[in-house]
């Protein structure tokens, strides 16, 4: 507290703008974009690669959150004032910090198989940044950011071998992705009596939808790849501008899964369960469905 306190001091307009900025490179919108273009862009297994760092990272963070049931700083000192903007997405309990998290997961995975120094040291810059923009707008301390940097670069060192394993051999991919299926409903069945127990505890709320959120998300992964391995296999390859418009438009009626999901399969089913068949429907579309038309836009700019 007395290193945030520190901090508070030294704000000011400037400062306070970028750092709100700054801290947005850590949400999971910025996640779906950068996965989805490694996905369809660029190579498959590089995307595979980061979203298994994203959602383990992401059930590993909630899990921690409602073990140890950490308080965020204002909550814990009533004297301490974050700025006021940023409160709104501090979801959940503060240990450990999500957003660092997911700019490690993202920025980390990159600097991981990047080739080129300039671009690591650029990614590793970055998730700093966001890291450090969470502590100046008062929303996580020290603490909080640390324990997440730790684990997020974890997951990246040790996820890397095991996916580049699996390009070779499918059954590497199958054991992993069965150990995270069984990890998802226990999440789901760890935090949700949690949740029951207290359901006006907004901080649990956050961890449980979470939960059915990522259940959803690796129920659609596995179905992606092996419908990939089976029948799709797609290729990424495509000329610039085609590469453009496959990721632009694939993108818009990602986001708009998301939304339409929330509405429609809101109307029957309850409030967690449509969170998880809303990301399933996201998944299965970004990695099954979209790539069945890349066969057409690796044909477009080809002089006949």
């Amino acid at each position: 507290m007395q290193f945030l306190y520190a901090l508070e001091k030294l704000r000011n307009p400037v400062c306070d703008f970028l750092m709100s900025t700054i801290t947005h490179l850590g949400e999971e919108i910025l996640f779906i974009v950068v996965a989805v273009i490694l996905l369809w862009c660029v190579d498959k297994y590089k995307g595979y690669y980061m979203l298994c760092v994203g959602f383990v990272g992401t059930q590993l963070n909630q899990l921690l959150k409602v073990t140890f049931k950490i308080d965020r700083p204002w909550v814990k000192d009533p004297n301490f004032k974050p700025i006021e903007s940023a409160i709104g997405e501090a979801t959940g309990y503060s240990f450990p910090s999500g957003h660092t998290q997911s700019a490690v997961g993202i920025f980390g995975s990159i600097a991981r198989f990047a080739k080129r120094n300039w671009v690591r040291i650029l990614c590793i810059v970055v998730a700093a940044l966001v890291a450090f923009s969470r502590m100046y707008l008062g929303v996580h301390t020290p603490l909080d950011v640390g324990v997440s940097i730790l684990f997020a670069t974890i997951l990246v060192f040790a996820f890397y071998p095991i996916i580049e394993k699996s390009r070779q051999n499918p059954n590497v991919m199958r054991i992993f992705l069965g150990i995270m299926l069984v990890w998802s409903v226990a999440q789901v069945f760890i935090t949700e009596p949690i949740y029951l127990t207290d359901t006006s505890n907004a901080n649990f709320l956050s961890a449980v939808k979470n939960a059915y959120k990522m259940l959803g998300a690796v129920v659609g992964f596995i179905a992606v790849y092996e419908l990939d391995l089976r029948f799709i296999k797609f290729d990424t390859k495509a000329v610039w501008w085609a590469q453009i418009i496959k990721t632009v438009v694939g993108l818009g009626l990602t986001l708009a899964i998301q939304e339409l999901g929330y509405i429609v399969f809101g109307l029957f089913l309850g409030d967690m369960w449509y969170r998880c068949l809303t990301y399933f429907c996201m998944v299965l579309f970004a990695g099954a469905v979209w790539p069945l038309t890349f066969k057409w836009f690796s044909k477009l700019g080809i002089k006949k």
